[in-house]
């Protein structure tokens, strides 16, 4: 039986003032952005607002939840149920998803975090926890399986999943600085990806 219409947009309304609150965070960055207006964008009061998410930060983290541990959780996923081997799933998933993070809302987000990160350490470190650490511990089970499986030979990569990382935050980061010098993001990404394997790359014993 299919759900009243107001039982219907009241289970959607999180997610509708989420989505209005990226806008205006992206617009006008977190500290600007004023509670009143992401109301008015969601089509509600101020006041009903406030029944969902008590404070500004509340809200900024509703929009982490939404727009990159979404994502996040669906490649977390994808690595423990894959049938790939480590190399298949780093040149394929993985890097397909970190090539598409600096087009992405992603990308507004750690702008957003690298602007103003340092007068909101709170938020920083709800990133770290629930994005950047579950990201970097990910890449770490990669490699590591890749290693019990032969694929590749014990490297600084375990304890610098950092490597793989770095294309997508200097991608993002040259967009914020040098827009008028844009940099093939696409490219950058692969090509570290591509330098990592060949060095962490299992090799054939030598003949003695």
């Amino acid at each position: 039986m299919a759900k009243p219409r107001y039982r219907r947009r009241k289970e959607d309304r999180p997610q509708e003032i989420t989505d209005a609150a990226f806008l205006v965070f992206a617009e006008q960055g977190y500290a600007a952005a004023r509670v009143e207006e992401v109301a008015q964008r969601a089509g509600i009061s101020k006041g009903l607002l406030y029944r969902y998410f008590e404070t500004k930060e509340e809200l900024f983290k509703a929009v982490i939840r939404s727009v990159v541990m979404r994502r996040l959780d669906a490649l977390l996923v994808a690595v423990e149920e894959t049938e790939l081997s480590s190399e298949a799933f780093i040149r394929g998933p993985l890097l397909e998803f970190m090539r598409r993070v600096p087009g992405s809302p992603v990308a507004v987000v750690i702008r957003l975090l690298i602007a103003e990160g340092q007068r909101h350490p709170d938020l920083v470190e709800f990133y770290w926890d629930n994005v950047v650490s579950k990201g970097l511990a990910t890449i770490t089970r990669l490699v590591e399986r890749g290693m019990e499986r032969g694929e590749f030979r014990p490297s600084a990569v375990t304890d610098l999943p950092q490597l793989l990382v770095a294309p997508v935050m200097v991608a993002v980061i040259w967009k914020i600085l040098f827009s008028r010098h844009p940099v093939d993001s696409d490219a950058l990404v692969e090509t570290q990806f591509d330098m990592i394997l060949a060095y962490i790359r299992a090799r054939p014993e030598q003949d003695q």
